[in-house]
């Protein structure tokens, strides 16, 4: 197999449908501000690098009133994709990066070839506090770990009961439920019911249905060892891809929107869609794009039975001055009382053993969701989670190949499904993997 320098991976583009997050407002992750500074009077900044919506605002300003002599500012870029090009490009140069910067599960492979670059977090302290799966990704062969697990993404099934309505379909969400078990095949087969009887779509996007089947792939582009599995050969994605594709513009069920474009985040404001994958993190995307609107509804069910979609980490950079503080500080951020604070905030959901089993965490509802038990269903949907997808370092690069063949398809319609897949092909070859 080869490998890729670190300044190799800054060329590397993002899909969009990768991200993690609202397309809400907030500064950019860039900048040499992102380095921390001590002030005349012996204050400490640590700056903290996030994406999208981590839930922390609130606790920021609890850690101050609880750290004398630290003050924490927070720097939020509005996609994974955008943190990912920003911590590429600083850890590339040495400098410029914020004293905690998060990643995202799916680019954690990547820097996982550079351990030097980040601080050791393994301490007595943090032992056994993260689900074993969360904690073994971010740790290298010889122990060292790069990373504190935030949230994890268990998968459930966003609605609109208004709109099932419409089609005379069930709206409580155990009923929903009840009809959407089984398999994507029955997922497209309500869904072109919903079509044939409303003209709305189904679902949002071909690329985020996309990222649901593929994380149900046990080895979606490389095996356990890393080697490559050559796109042409790859049946597991080429199954994916046609059945996505077959369901999203063959059947007509997809609206066409890339996620997190400005026509994605307009669409939730005029009936653009009646469903979507919705991992916990998803709660807060969707209330934030639909304030206003009502009628979303979660329901505890999810095709092939259960799927993780994202969960990320929070790292401290090498390159920091002031590692120790740092250190603490995300070791708070990741504690289980401040994990189930997050998830209450946005929708984060805890990755933390000891919060999973809170009382606090399982009573939780949500009022936007027709005050769904949404702590309960996602707890018991991630019980249902039997497959890890084993993402290697260059899982990002070839998945971005995929998800731009779909887009062409999906959303330019540019491009009809064959003639995308062999531009994929090309593009898989010109990576040099092979």
């Amino acid at each position: 197999m080869k490998t890729r320098t670190l300044t190799t991976l800054i060329g590397f583009g993002a899909a969009g449908a990768l991200a993690l997050g609202a397309c809400s407002s907030g500064a950019s992750a860039g900048g040499e501000s992102g380095a921390s500074s001590e002030s005349t009077d012996g204050e400490i900044t640590l700056t903290v690098a996030t994406f999208n919506e981590f839930g922390y605002d609130d606790l920021y300003a609890e850690y101050m009133e609880t750290h004398p002599g630290i003050k924490v500012v927070g720097k939020k870029a509005a996609t994974s994709n955008e943190a990912r090009d920003n911590m590429n490009t600083r850890l590339a140069a040495g400098s410029g990066l914020a004293d905690v910067e998060a990643i995202e599960v799916d680019w954690l492979p990547e820097l996982m070839q550079y351990p030097d670059k980040f601080a050791d977090l393994n301490t007595d302290a943090v032992k056994g506090r993260w689900l074993d799966w969360k904690s073994a990704a971010a740790t290298t062969e010889d122990g060292k770990l790069i990373g504190y697990g935030t949230d994890a993404g268990p998968e459930a099934i966003c609605y609109r009961a208004d709109l099932f309505a419409k089609a005379g379909l069930p709206t409580e969400r155990n009923e929903v439920a009840a009809l959407l078990e089984g398999d994507w095949d029955t997922y497209f087969s309500v869904g072109k019911d919903f079509v044939a009887k409303t003209g709305i779509p189904w679902f949002d996007s071909a690329t985020g249905t996309y990222q649901g089947m593929l994380n149900q792939v046990e080895n979606p582009f490389e095996k356990n060892d890393n080697s490559i599995i050559p796109l042409k050969d790859n049946t597991a994605i080429k199954a994916v891809y046609d059945q996505d594709l077959q369901a999203s513009t063959s059947d007509g069920l997809s609206a066409g929107f890339e996620q997190w474009s400005e026509d994605w985040v307009n669409a939730f404001q005029n009936d653009g869609f009646a469903t979507m994958l919705c991992p916990p993190w998803m709660l807060g995307v969707i209330e934030g794009n639909a304030a206003d609107v009502t009628g979303w509804d979660v329901a505890p069910v999810y095709p092939g039975g259960g799927g993780n979609w994202g969960g990320s980490y929070l790292t401290v950079p090498a390159q920091g001055a002031h590692i120790e503080e740092a250190t603490e500080l995300a070791a708070w951020l990741t504690a289980p009382e401040q994990q189930i604070k997050a998830f209450k905030a946005k929708g984060t959901f805890p990755s933390q053993v000891d919060a999973l089993s809170s009382d606090e965490l399982l009573s939780y509802t949500n009022e936007f969701f027709n005050n769904a038990p949404v702590g309960q269903i996602y707890s018991d949907m991630a019980k249902k989670i039997t497959v890890q997808p084993h993402k290697g370092p260059n899982f990002f690069a070839i998945t971005v190949i995929v998800t731009d063949a779909i887009n062409r398809v999906d959303v330019a319609g540019t491009d009809d499904p064959a003639s995308s897949w062999e531009k994929a092909l090309s593009e898989f070859d010109a990576l040099g993997l092979m």
